[in-house]
């Protein structure tokens, strides 16, 4: 059989329409989506959002998802944690999540700095977006679309008893020596199943109910430096990394309460010159 031969002209028109194709897939569809408007307007009013807001915030997150149950990401400040004008909040919206308002994290000028890090679930392709509110009631907003599916749905990556065993043990780590007078960056990681109550178990076929953690206070010698109120959006074992600026010796202290209203605490003693959890 003799290949199959197209006619020069018709050739070229594949082509093109083959790369339209393509760059079409590879272009995000435009941001002022209809669940978009309906959170603003429910978080916001008819308070203006700027979408100028590089010089505030970026966000930062894969294109396209290696797990969509552990999405990495990172909120990027650019305006210093100063008593007269800082950012108090930063809202994390998930479009096409179940629960599209994923978290609310609360800063202080005691933060130093307002960056943070975690790990969210993403169940199907979306946008994602941060707005940053500051001291002065402005709001900026910056948008990610991401390419990722199931991560909300997925079952657990533990074995369900020793995730229970480990239930709501935390811990405090600092890749570097405690320095006073300045931003330093801490990691917080929690030891919780984050179940969502959409993932069916394989072996019951039933649905593990929802259990999570919903609000993360993080204080320094007393005053607050960090609340997260977070939703199952967050990955299985929270894991949050911010800063914190020590003004002298003190101690560094995290309570998490989950949606079964039970209680987790740790704390740690900071010293110049120390290291954390290393």
């Amino acid at each position: 059989m003799r290949p199959l031969r197209f006619a020069p002209g018709l050739t070229l028109v594949l082509a093109l329409t083959l790369t339209g194709l393509a760059q079409a897939a590879d272009t995000a569809p435009d941001p002022d989506t209809e669940i978009w408007r309906k959170v603003k307007s429910a978080l916001f009013g008819d308070r203006p959002v700027s979408t100028d807001a590089a010089a505030v915030i970026q966000l930062e997150a894969p294109a396209r998802a290696e797990d969509a149950a552990t999405v990495p990401i990172a909120l990027k400040t650019r305006l210093p944690q100063r008593p007269e004008r800082y950012i108090q909040r930063v809202y994390l919206i998930i479009d096409k999540n179940p629960s599209p308002l994923a978290a609310v994290f609360h800063f202080s000028p005691e933060a130093g700095r307002a960056d943070l890090e975690t790990r969210v679930r993403i169940e199907e392709y979306t946008h994602i977006r941060a707005v940053a509110e500051l001291s002065d009631g402005r709001l900026y907003a910056t948008t990610r679309y991401i390419k990722a599916s199931g991560g909300c749905s997925a079952p657990a990556s533990k074995d369900p008893a020793a995730a229970l065993a480990r239930l709501g043990k935390m811990k405090f780590r600092m890749d570097a020596p405690v320095a006073l007078h300045q931003p330093n960056l801490v990691q917080l990681m929690i030891s919780h199943p984050n179940h969502s109550g959409l993932a069916m178990d394989q072996l019951t076929r039933l649905y593990t109910p929802a259990h999570y953690v919903r609000q993360v206070t993080v204080t320094y010698a007393g005053k607050p430096v960090l609340t997260a109120e977070v939703d199952f959006s967050i990955s299985e074992n929270p894991n949050f990394r911010f800063y914190f600026v020590p003004r002298e010796s003190g101690e560094l202290k995290a309570e998490v309460v989950d949606s079964k209203d039970l209680r987790f605490e740790t704390s740690v003693l900071i010293r110049p010159g120390m290291a954390v959890g290393s």
